[in-house]
């Protein structure tokens, strides 16, 4: 069978890693690499690809032969950017898989499933980018969470909070520094609210309180952090924080190691999720299984702690979010993370930007109801059905 020809659109931070899956996996072809600053070209050349300034350049070159001519495409740039990326490579008829957030707001992100839900345009693939869905931490608490081995679930607390220096805000990454598209909440809250909804359901209800800020403003004009309480429809309620001004370990990457350029923590210092069950709770990433299992339930007994083992813990989730991809173009799977699944996403994280600007508690079927009636329908059934599975 044919490898499946890729581009990859966007080398910033994300590009270049998802190339790299690209080039690991059997069943895809790297075609090429683009982005508009010409720094890509020795980007691309590292990668042992060809380099092109524009999409239109690169499908006019690539499609002189079938061995060339590209299948899907990876989008990897600015937030603000990505509905109108995503129109032209579905519009090119290439599948697509969209990083994380599949928009800066609801109305774009919105046109963007209607888009993909016309004639022309409906036989096509799309992934949303959360990889996290994909991570063996990830994967290994749903399954515990699935089997009942917690008991009801009560509450989750949460963390994720680092230090970005001021070169992540320098040069092309300006973006992230402006409350139209960048920002912890859109770029990194996202993550989380995805994984949370993905194992505990719908989040229904939220509040959110600022932290100080620790940046000049400007340049700096995007919120830094906040305090949330989450309210979820199956009636578990939670908090979390999330800051991008701080030395802390407490966070995704840190505690995983999943992204190679953020040393990893690991241990009790590297916790970010505690979910608190009526029989058991569980810390991630040390994955450890408090409970009173063979003695008495009591604050007077001492907790029993097991170590769950992680299966794959070695393997890179952006590699199995690859090759999930490749058997969601083949037909032989369903999207494990969706277009609306990723929308549904946003809606959450909108609800947080409204809740931090209002000061007001947000209940996010609100913001569902901004979307037109087609919309509304596609996240308000995604939801109901991420209750029923959870």
């Amino acid at each position: 069978m044919s490898p499946i020809n890729i581009i990859i659109v966007g080398a910033g931070l994300i590009g270049p890693r998802h190339a790299q899956s690209v080039l690991a996996n059997p069943s895809t072809h790297l075609v090429g690499l683009i982005d508009p600053l010409p720094s890509a070209a020795s980007i691309a050349q590292s990668l042992g690809t060809s380099y092109y300034p524009t999409i239109e350049a690169c499908l006019q070159a690539t499609r002189t032969t079938a061995s060339s001519t590209p299948h899907a495409a990876i989008i990897c740039t600015p937030n603000h950017t990505h509905v109108a990326v995503a129109q032209q490579l579905l519009s090119e008829n290439l599948h697509i898989l969209l990083e994380k957030p599949v928009s800066h707001d609801l109305p774009s992100g919105a046109s963007l499933l209607r888009f993909s839900q016309q004639p022309s345009t409906s036989h096509l693939k799309i992934l949303a980018g959360h990889h996290r869905r994909f991570n063996p931490y990830i994967t290994t608490t749903k399954s515990i969470i699935d089997s009942g081995s917690l008991g009801t679930i009560i509450a989750i607390n949460g963390l994720w909070t680092l230090f970005k220096p001021a070169s992540y805000f320098e040069g092309s990454g300006s973006w992230r520094s402006s409350p139209s598209s960048g920002g912890v909440c859109a770029i990194n809250l996202v993550h989380d609210i995805d994984c949370l909804q993905y194992l505990f359901g719908p989040i229904v209800r939220l509040h959110a309180e600022k932290t100080l800020p620790q940046r000049p403003t400007p340049p700096h004009s995007a919120d830094e952090g906040a305090a949330l309480t989450l309210r979820f429809g199956s009636g578990v309620v939670g908090t979390f924080l999330v800051c991008d001004a701080t030395p802390a370990p407490w966070s995704f990457e840190a505690g995983t190691g999943e992204n190679p350029s953020i040393p990893r923590t690991g241990g009790p210092g590297g916790d970010f999720y505690r979910i608190l069950g009526s029989r058991a709770s569980l810390s991630v990433p040390d994955m450890t299984r408090w409970s009173y299992d063979g003695r008495a339930k009591s604050w007077t007994e001492e907790l029993v702690a097991e170590k769950v083992r992680v299966e794959g813990e070695e393997k890179r989730p952006f590699d199995l979010q690859l090759s999930h991809f490749v058997d969601v173009i083949g037909g032989r799977a369903q999207p494990r993370c969706s277009l609306v699944e990723g929308l549904r996403a946003l809606v959450v994280v909108q609800a947080a930007r409204r809740a931090l600007e209002t000061g007001e508690t947000v209940d996010v079927g609100e913001l569902e109801g901004e979307l037109d009636s087609r919309c509304k329908y596609a996240v308000s059934d995604s939801r109901m059905n991420v209750v029923s599975l959870g």
